[in-house]
């Protein structure tokens, strides 16, 4: 990941003071109240992508999205590039809007949508989203950004979770396609058979966020356990206890690294391509992350296993487009939202189908989508994902940041610190129920 600079425009760039690496408890809690921006000069849209981010199909995208918008439109946008490192894992979005400095337009996942919702930042996008096209997002997809039956974000992309294998690692250890594991038990035993001295078995993301919490969930429910249940906490179940087991007992074994290459254990050119493991539990951008960092090298993918007696499923989160109702022109800021990525008009839709098949490689967020791009959707891996790994896909949790803070604390003492599962599932759903005991906000989910 670059992190020298953040930049504006797509030929000028601007200073900045480097951040905390990750989000305080203070800034984690704290409202964010900022006052309302004086409507001049252009709007500006922060995400982790363009203008000059790592990822040139992705920030060409996000360039093309805007230029179209600003040639068409009076009210202008600048793209501010923020690096990953300071927009997912630290705290430079939320300390803009606690100061009253943050963008007119950005990025979120359900996991942070009630942290800017409860905050009064989330523009309603209702009023510029016409029936048809609101109809044309799934309900699955679409709970986690809507309050009372309004929008407040537009997803551009879901991202299901499944398990990616080097060909060569499974055929120097005598294995094909159809050794891959079932189960969890299976998949820990495959582990340490293909665990080396110059290479690890499997590959779990061991750095605490967002990205972990919502990578750790598919296994939570598979078990059948959940966050809360009717306002109360129902994270110290068995389902809790044996799915931070899981993870714990991948990194005792040796099978599992205590610290992921690259940007993390979503980096899976680093991670898998590389050698330094031959399973990597990686999301569906890991095909458009080896098509353009690896092309030549060879790959499988397979559901994620269960637990004896559990169910298959996975997750289905990604980001959306949202627009601060305290920015420089909120009313343009949610026509924006709109018009790129939910208008019926077929150059939106395709938008949708250009971010998930050429930008990246993601299941589109809307039924057209799958339709007006069925060549893409209905091939290769994008193909093993739409039919097998997707179907059973649930939202990511829409939580707000203690009740994140504490299963995140949960995972991390298990997975790296050896602490008791159990223990730290009672300690856990403690904090959330008391934290639920207060909670005014929009619903959890």
């Amino acid at each position: 990941m670059r992190t020298e600079q953040v930049s504006r425009t797509a030929h000028a760039t601007i200073g900045r003071r480097d951040v905390l690496a990750g989000a305080t408890g203070a800034i984690l809690a704290a409202p964010l109240v900022g006052r309302a921006r004086a409507a001049s000069g252009p709007m500006t849209f922060w995400q982790p992508h363009a203008p000059g981010g790592p990822v040139p199909t992705q920030a060409a995208w996000f360039e093309a999205t805007v230029q179209r918008w600003n040639k068409e439109n009076p009210e202008q946008i600048d793209l501010v590039y923020v690096p990953n490192s300071e927009y997912m894992n630290g705290s430079k979005l939320q300390t803009a809007f606690a100061s009253g400095e943050g963008p007119d337009l950005f990025i979120i996942s359900p996991g942070d949508f009630l942290r800017y919702y409860n905050g009064g930042i989330l523009q309603d996008l209702s009023p510029f989203i016409d029936a048809q096209a609101q109809a044309d997002f799934p309900a699955n997809v679409i709970a986690t950004r809507r309050v009372g039956g309004k929008f407040y974000g537009v997803p551009m992309e879901v991202e299901p979770m499944a398990m990616y294998y080097s060909v060569a690692a499974f055929e120097k250890a005598g294995l094909n396609e159809h050794d891959v594991p079932q189960s969890w038990d299976a998949l820990l035993e495959l582990g340490r058979k293909l665990t080396s001295a110059r290479q690890y078995g499997l590959l779990f993301e061991t750095t605490p966020g967002y990205y972990q919490n919502y990578t750790w969930y598919p296994f939570l429910w598979q078990g059948r356990g959940d966050i809360q249940a009717n306002n109360k906490s129902v994270f110290n179940s068995p389902a809790t206890v044996q799915a931070l087991r899981f993870w714990q007992d991948a990194i005792k074994s040796g099978s599992a690294p205590r610290k992921p290459l690259g940007g993390g254990g979503w980096d899976i050119v680093p991670n898998l391509a590389s050698g330094y493991c031959a399973i990597q539990n990686c999301g569906i951008w890991g095909i458009a992350a080896l098509r353009g960092g690896a092309k030549d090298f060879r790959y499988g993918v397979f559901r994620l296993p269960v637990p004896t007696g559990g169910h298959y499923m996975t997750i289905g989160g990604g980001w959306a487009f949202v627009a601060n109702a305290r920015g420089r022109n909120p009313e343009a800021a949610a026509k924006f939202c709109a018009w790129a990525l939910a208008s019926s008009k077929p150059d939106s839709v395709q938008r949708v189908i250009d971010w998930c098949t050429v930008a990246k490689s993601d299941m589109p967020p809307r039924n057209s989508a799958f339709v007006q791009g069925a060549r893409a959707f209905d091939t290769g891996f994008l193909k093993l994902f739409k039919d097998s790994i997707y179907p059973n896909a649930r939202g990511e949790p829409r939580v707000p940041p203690p009740i994140y803070q504490a299963i995140s604390q949960a995972i991390q003492a298990c997975q790296l610190n050896g602490e008791d599962p159990a223990k730290q599932a009672d300690l856990a759903s403690q904090q959330i129920d008391g934290f639920l005991g207060t909670y005014s906000g929009a619903p959890i989910l």
